[in-house]
């Protein structure tokens, strides 16, 4: 794993050293599980710069969903796999794709691409795909070899509230209920929660939340999460002032699990789970619980994770996410630029019928 150095002005934290290393060190990326490391790491006279960069064998762990390509190159006999992806493994969360410890420029971007042309002409590549960046990181990928896809997440951001009443407070009366409502009925079930940061998190926290993160996946999918103990045992250790875990209790027996990850803006909600089914307490422990920490840590925004619709009426806002994709085949690349532009439209048009279900107040927003 190239030594990032984790003091450079990046907050972001799926980036850091810490937490690439963590999936590496564990085996939750590698050839074995189809997540071959091949980062491109350079030093340009003014300043290092690192992008993670994966050789793939399938198009699990990404929330860009590209089966019906690969499906499609396989009907005419042709092979998808192996592709490149410049991501965060198992992390749908926009942000920085490459670490610069000088302002990033067109140009960096433009020999990056490059070093992965290169790359895909050594492995024999069908592809790169680079996932979630930032607009900053994406406006510098100027190149017209690469298309732009577009998708939508649902984030909160914080509109100037001091606490979570005054968030409810810009919501219209009966969305203001519902949510009190939600809250108030696992109260009545005897529940309560806490947010335990960084090493306040105590280890049977941190084995109940594995046990719960592994049963969620076997639950919705009949397999493993793709996140080893190892990789959760060693971020603990070398991430911990970015990492919050809310808990859920009843009758001082801890039932459920969500762990979050933040800076000094954003927070990321990424895994949950419960030992039975509660009502509401997905909500109350994923959205209501991030929101109330994100307010006491002066965040703002929550971004909660991919996919969700019901967020909608729970103040999350759609945001048009992107990603950027090099495809070899002249004649695919083609059918898939026809693809995008019909998508990307659909995408346009689905993020403004969905701001008009915000629970917000007629001239909040």
């Amino acid at each position: 794993m190239p030594d990032i150095d984790s003091n450079q002005p990046i907050s972001y934290p799926f980036i850091r050293r810490e937490f690439l290393g963590a999936l590496e060190k564990s085996g939750s990326t590698s050839s074995d599980t189809g997540w071959e490391p091949m980062h491109i790491q350079r030093d340009y006279g003014d300043g290092e710069i690192f992008m993670p960069l994966y050789l793939k064998q399938h198009s699990m762990g990404e929330y860009v969903f590209d089966y019906a390509w690969a499906d499609a190159y396989h009907r005419h006999g042709l092979n998808y796999y192996p592709k490149l992806v410049t991501a965060i493994p198992f992390t749908p969360s926009t942000g920085h794709r490459i670490s610069f410890l000088d302002q990033l420029q067109s140009q960096h971007c433009k020999q990056l691409f490059e070093d992965v042309l290169e790359r895909a002409e050594r492995t024999q590549a069908s592809s790169w795909h680079l996932l979630f960046p930032d607009q900053q990181q994406l406006a510098l990928f100027e190149d017209p070899r690469l298309l732009q896809r577009q998708g939508v997440q649902y984030h909160w951001f914080n509109r100037g509230y001091s606490e979570f009443a005054d968030f409810t407070g810009a919501m219209t009366s009966r969305k203001r209920k519902m949510i009190r409502k939600e809250r108030e009925t696992v109260a009545d079930q005897g529940i309560n929660t806490e947010i335990q940061v960084g090493s306040d998190i105590q280890p049977e926290v941190w084995q109940l939340f594995y046990y719960l993160y592994q049963r969620t996946y076997a639950k919705r999918n009949g397999t493993r999460g793709y996140l080893t103990e190892s990789f959760f045992q060693q971020i603990a250790k070398s991430i911990p002032e970015q990492i919050a875990m809310a808990v859920a209790y009843q009758k001082d027996r801890p039932i459920a699990c969500a762990l979050y990850f933040f800076d000094h803006k954003t927070l990321y909600g990424r895994y949950w789970g419960s030992v039975d089914e509660y009502q509401f307490l997905h909500f109350e422990l994923c959205y209501y619980c991030g929101i109330e920490f994100a307010l006491s840590q002066g965040l703002q925004r929550y971004d909660a994770g991919a996919q969700g619709e019901h967020k909608i009426v729970r103040g999350f806002e759609p945001v048009v996410t992107s990603s950027l994709h090099w495809i070899r085949h002249p004649e695919f690349r083609q059918a898939i630029a026809a693809f995008l532009k019909e998508e990307n439209s659909m995408v346009k048009a689905h993020r403004q019928q969905a701001t008009q279900l915000l629970p917000y107040r007629e001239g909040f927003m």
